[in-house]
């Protein structure tokens, strides 16, 4: 009987230590990092939040990831006509490996309110949700990295100019993003993971049916990873189509990107998307948690 046991408990610690062990993504810590990048205020392209925020992410990536550098370009706003200078960030980790992905999102705000008050329309907004939800992610990331080098190659990019374009013109949304396509400043990626809008405070990431066409393999495999993990906010059902910055990747340079996002901010009654109600207390750490529980699973389990 006792030798049962031993043989027994032997077998169970061998099957868990056989397990592939990936580190613990914190929620709350992203959720600090999206507090941080809100308190510079508004990060629409030219404004000093821009500025101030770009300091931040040098700053934090510096003291974590082997390379950083940015890639500047400049570019004219669409109502103003004025030239501004743009900056994608980028931070990379073990890029000696083989087998080389990207992570990306957005860290620009829009420059004005498409819906709300007359009086405060024209206003940029402060894009806690839209804006500094995928960055607080990638900044995590990048600790969890510093601690426990991925074993793949890993590039974070942060790209700037999303979020200012004309409504019903997709092409002129995405600038930062079409910018890195066509002057691709890292090796090639096997593929792209790009996260946006993932703090809504009622988190529902549906498969986004461009990211469908584009990767359908990727979007099936962290999908299904998602019910293993027991990520609830992950509905394994198709939804929206949404031009955002896995379209110029996949469109411009053939990287097979997908997109992560939950579009109903909070939900499809209440639209808090590009307005000023996208503020802090409109989100919560819960899809940050769930998104970087995902891909720190799916990126520490790959050889």
């Amino acid at each position: 009987m006792k030798k049962y046991n031993f043989t027994a408990l032997l077998l169970i610690f061998t099957c868990v230590s056989c397990q592939p062990k990936s580190p613990l993504f914190s929620g709350e810590n992203a959720f600090k990092h999206l507090i941080k990048q809100c308190s510079f205020g508004p990060r629409n392209p030219g404004s000093e939040g821009h500025k101030n925020t770009l300091n931040y992410y040098l700053k934090t990536f510096n003291g974590l990831a082997d390379t950083v550098f940015t890639q500047s370009f400049e570019d004219e706003m669409p109502r103003t006509r004025a030239k501004v200078e743009m900056n994608n960030v980028i931070a990379q980790f073990n890029r000696g490996s083989a087998k080389q992905i990207m992570i990306s999102a957005h860290w620009d705000t829009r420059p004005w309110a498409d819906t709300g008050s007359i009086m405060k329309k024209e206003m940029p907004i402060l894009g806690a949700n839209d804006g500094a939800s995928g960055v607080a992610v990638i900044i995590e990331l990048a600790y969890i990295f510093k601690q426990n080098p991925p074993p793949i190659g890993v590039s974070l990019v942060l790209f700037d100019a999303e979020d200012y374009g004309v409504p019903g013109d997709s092409w002129t949304y995405c600038k930062g993003s079409q910018y890195f396509a066509r002057n691709l400043p890292i090796s090639y990626p096997e593929y792209g993971i790009n996260i946006d809008m993932i703090a809504d405070r009622q988190p529902e990431f549906y498969i986004e049916r461009i990211s469908y066409q584009q990767n359908a393999s990727l979007v099936l495999e962290l999908w299904e990873l998602s019910e293993e993990l027991g990520l609830k906010a992950f509905k394994k059902q198709a939804k929206d189509s949404i031009f955002d910055d896995h379209v110029p990747l996949y469109e411009i340079a053939g990287i097979p990107a997908i997109n992560i996002i939950d579009f109903d901010y909070p939900n499809d009654k209440t639209n808090y998307w590009h307005t000023h109600n996208d503020i802090v207390q409109n989100c919560s750490p819960n899809g940050l948690y769930q998104v970087g529980t995902l891909l720190v699973n799916h990126i520490y389990n790959k050889k």
